[in-house]
């Protein structure tokens, strides 16, 4: 009988949530009240601005049960919010649960963030070993893996650079490779695989099948890229709000739904902040809008428009959008700074709407979704993708002025190209 690698009872995470109320004293405070009643006043000025909280109780994660066997690849789906990361988190040891109790196997390995575990101060080659280490391997069975490890990544020239010095992608590259040759018996990967290019995003996925199938080894893996989902898991769940909404082992039909939960409401093809949502120092975004209602025609522009007040100046700040198809693969990025500097649309302090177009005639028929994103150029993400605000949109009918069309077209893009003739002589 295959028992249970991992037993999930009644797993629930709770957070407190402090909101915090105060204010700030006025000049013109000071002189209308201080004179009134000094003590009074002073008494209540110092609790609006130490401010005094009221706390929240938020479930991230409710009433979770699971069991995963081994050799099995599980993979999480759900909208950003819905539980995925905790649920790897508390798997993980990364932080306890309020309730339900886990039993575990085995040992894991994780891969939940660029460089977890990593010391950015040592070189590639002693984070191997510190990794190994961390998981419970002699130093004689790191260094049998050791050269696998460094091919895989890719990493040979850097290998005794410290890692605080590498790219996003070469600490993925390294990470994953450490994780998933230093034979742990549970790989989680989480959507850190996203920084990686396409072809080693395709590398990893060939080696998640191979230590399953050849190895027997069990994988969790949380990611919004369907395609990769439907490729590599015999077992799917889908959280909704902290929930399992839908557990089995019919991938496609999980995915299905998922999709389709997506599109719904999605006829006014907007996102309106309704809070504090994606704060940072740069900018405070708004709202994000498509024009039109319902599903959009092919032979008409779609108008994108992005509101948001600007907080701090920065030349190095980038705002852009990532357009997806429905299984999640990336179609193509567009920013403004797409075009020569001096073209690049200004953006100074205060309100500021960026506009933009997807231009007809390119996009097929289907479903699509737009992710608003934003970076400093060359250093950090402040709106990352994947965890982005985004909208989904229907492109229908109106392929093209052309009647040889009336079907939807093969291929992801339908794009309308022009055609001459050349040297079309008349020959007798």
């Amino acid at each position: 009988m295959n028992e249970p690698i991992i037993t999930i009872k009644n797993i629930g995470k709770r957070y407190n949530i402090t909101h915090q109320r105060g204010g700030y004293i006025t000049l013109r405070d000071i002189l209308a009240n201080i004179l009134h009643n000094p003590f009074r006043f002073i008494r209540k000025k110092a609790k609006q601005v130490i401010g005094t909280s009221a706390k929240e109780e938020f479930w991230a994660l409710t009433n979770i049960n699971l069991e995963i066997k081994k050799g099995e690849i599980l993979g999480i789906i759900g909208h950003n919010g819905a539980g995925k990361s905790t649920l790897l988190k508390i798997l993980t040891g990364i932080t306890p649960p309020t309730e339900g109790e886990i039993k575990i196997n085995g040992r894991i390995a994780s891969l939940l963030e660029v460089g977890t575990g990593f010391h950015p101060e040592l070189t590639g080659r002693e984070n191997i070993f510190l990794n190994g280490a961390i998981l419970g391997m002699t130093r004689k069975e790191i260094a049998r893996k050791f050269n696998e490890i460094v091919t895989f990544a890719g990493i040979e020239k850097f290998l005794d650079t410290p890692v605080k010095y590498y790219s996003s992608g070469m600490y993925v590259r390294l990470a994953f490779s450490v994780a998933a040759h230093l034979e742990p018996d549970i790989l989680l990967v989480d959507e850190v695989l996203a920084v990686g290019d396409a072809e080693f995003q395709k590398k990893c996925l060939g080696k998640m099948e191979e230590v399953t199938h050849k190895d027997g080894r069990t994988i969790i893996f949380v990611s919004h890229n369907m395609n990769a989902i439907k490729q590599l898991c015999n077992k799917c769940i889908l959280l909704e709000k902290g929930q399992v909404k839908v557990a089995s082992d019919n991938v496609e039909s999980i995915i299905n739904q998922y999709l389709s939960a997506g599109m719904r409401g999605s006829s006014k093809i907007e996102w309106v902040n309704s809070g504090s949502e994606y704060k940072n120092d740069y900018f405070f975004p708004r709202h994000l809008a498509v024009s039109g209602t319902g599903p959009i025609k092919n032979n008409n522009d779609i108008m994108l428009s992005f509101s948001l007040d600007i907080l701090k100046e920065d030349p190095r700040l980038n705002i852009g959008y990532a357009l997806y198809q429905e299984d999640g693969e990336l179609i193509y990025w567009s920013s403004r700074a797409d075009k020569k500097e001096h073209e690049w649309p200004k953006l100074k302090m205060g309100s500021a709407t960026l506009v933009t177009k997807i231009p007809r005639h390119l996009l097929n028929e289907g479903t699509y979704f737009i992710e608003w994103i934003a970076w400093l150029h060359n250093t950090d993400w402040i709106i990352k993708q994947h965890d982005a605000p985004s909208i989904a949109i229907q492109i229908q009918g109106g392929l093209s002025d052309s009647p040889y069309w009336t079907t939807k077209r093969p291929g992801v893009i339908a794009p309308v190209i022009d055609w001459n003739i050349e040297n079309n002589d008349k020959k007798v």
